[in-house]
């Protein structure tokens, strides 16, 4: 997965006021940057899998993911909101940050799995954790995330 993410797939610096707002700027910029063909099936695949369970994590971070034929190929995409936006998480608190992981239909047992179980991994890690959180270089970010994706 050596360069999966690119610095397009970084989307610092955001205004959502709500968990549906992110999660729909995160479904265009996916089709904008080419990792979907639509949109809108993007979107609603990430809101019928928040129906499910809640995709926040703890310290203001989520794994919102979906799969959906609409993506052409898997991807993660960050999401640094500039205010903490209300999202169910595991410790109750408002999230700023998400790892989104969007997979085609035809990954779902096995790259939406790896990717899964590596961001939660990840997200358990203080020190990534904080570089998620304090830096705001998108190519230094994405960098990062290839190498601690396939690590």
């Amino acid at each position: 997965m050596s360069g999966f993410v690119s610095e397009e797939n970084i989307l610092l610096n955001q205004q959502a006021t709500t968990k549906e707002e992110a999660l729909r700027t995160i479904s265009d910029a996916a089709a904008r940057i080419g990792v979907a063909d639509d949109a809108d099936a993007v979107y609603a695949a990430f809101l019928t899998r928040e129906e499910i369970d809640k995709t926040g994590m703890v310290d203001g971070f989520a794994v919102p993911h979906c799969k959906t034929d609409a993506v052409k190929s898997a991807a993660v995409i960050i999401f640094k909101n500039a205010q903490p936006v209300e999202w169910p998480s595991l410790d109750d608190k408002p999230v700023d940050i998400a790892m989104a992981l969007l997979i085609p239909d035809s990954e779902a047992g096995t790259t939406h799995l790896r990717l899964l179980s590596k961001a939660a991994m990840l997200l358990m890690d203080d020190n990534f954790k904080s570089k998620l959180r304090e830096s705001d270089d998108a190519a230094d970010l994405a960098a990062t995330l290839n190498v601690e994706l396939v690590a």
